[in-house]
């Protein structure tokens, strides 16, 4: 028969709880106050594999992976968005790929963003940009680089814009950013 130890051992798992607490009198009437006591709050990291798809839009981040920005068209009105859609907003029908890599583009309207998420608020400040691209009918949301963000000025609306792509892809909507462009 095997013998169990004496005591189990101990980890601290990742966080620390100092100080919970609690009467020493351990008679009825001392744990009345654990009814008013405030709730126990324990802060620790947290972390998870999570495996997801992107499903229909899948061509679109294997098109940024290839230094290539897709859009979706409607095969029978042409309209075309900016960002990856299966299906026509207006007819519902299936849409088409096309490629707008190498297509005019500007800037319609931009902020400068001081804050961001956890993964973006190293890089604070940066700007990001709704980019209209010639013959496409919706706005693209992108990052603007190769501009000082402390130095925003309105010339930067209607200025000509181009796209470029991370060399190593993360099959994110960051692979394209924005940057100015001389025509």
């Amino acid at each position: 028969m095997a013998t169990l130890p004496e005591r189990r051992e101990e980890t601290l798992g990742g966080y620390i709880v100092h100080g919970v607490p609690f009467p020493v009198n351990t008679d009825p009437e001392s744990l009345a106050f654990l009814k008013k006591m405030a709730p126990i709050q324990i802060e620790q990291p947290y972390s998870i594999t999570y495996l997801h798809s992107y499903g229909q839009d899948s061509p679109w981040f294997a098109g940024l992976a290839n230094k290539k920005l897709l859009a979706s068209q409607d095969a029978e009105s042409g309209y075309t968005y900016a960002s990856p859609r299966g299906h026509d907003m207006y007819s519902g029908k299936e849409t088409n790929w096309i490629d707008i890599t190498d297509r005019p583009a500007k800037v319609h309207a931009f902020t400068v963003c001081h804050f961001g998420s956890e993964e973006f608020l190293p890089e604070t400040p940066f700007v990001l940009a709704l980019v209209e691209i010639e013959g496409v009918n919706t706005l693209m949301l992108t990052r603007l680089m190769g501009l000082d963000p402390q130095a925003a000025t309105l010339d930067w609306i209607g200025m000509n814009v181009r796209p470029h792509f991370l060399r190593n892809s993360k099959l994110k909507p960051t692979d394209v950013y924005f940057t100015p462009s001389e025509s």
